[in-house]
């Protein structure tokens, strides 16, 4: 038996559309890891750049890989299709695209 749960959540109303998006292929894996290592990454180098002037800095490549990595991660969950990963990570590549836009505006 099914529960209404265990359905997919934006399914039926993408699936004719895009077809694609529910394909299983290995090409969605590499999508996964891409948006994971680029989200990642940003910790690595924010770290790496607060080490080198010996204070807390946040870098503008901060925010790029954050839009990224959030954004390809975002592609992935939709693919997945579950609710809570979707709102989960639904508003996070517009929080990262402001930052980049204030940061633009303060130069």
């Amino acid at each position: 038996m099914t529960h209404a749960i265990d359905q997919n959540f934006l399914a039926p109303y993408l699936s004719g559309h895009l077809p694609w998006l529910y394909g299983d292929s290995s090409i969605w894996t590499i999508i996964g890891f891409m948006g994971t290592l680029t989200f990642g990454s940003r910790f690595v180098i924010q770290w790496w750049v607060s080490e080198r002037k010996k204070k807390i800095v946040i870098p503008a490549i901060f925010w790029y890989l954050s839009f990224m990595g959030s954004f390809l991660t975002l592609i992935y969950v939709i693919h997945l299709d579950k609710a809570p990963l979707i709102f989960g990570n639904l508003f996070l590549p517009f929080l990262y695209g402001r930052n980049i836009i204030l940061h633009r505006k303060g130069k």
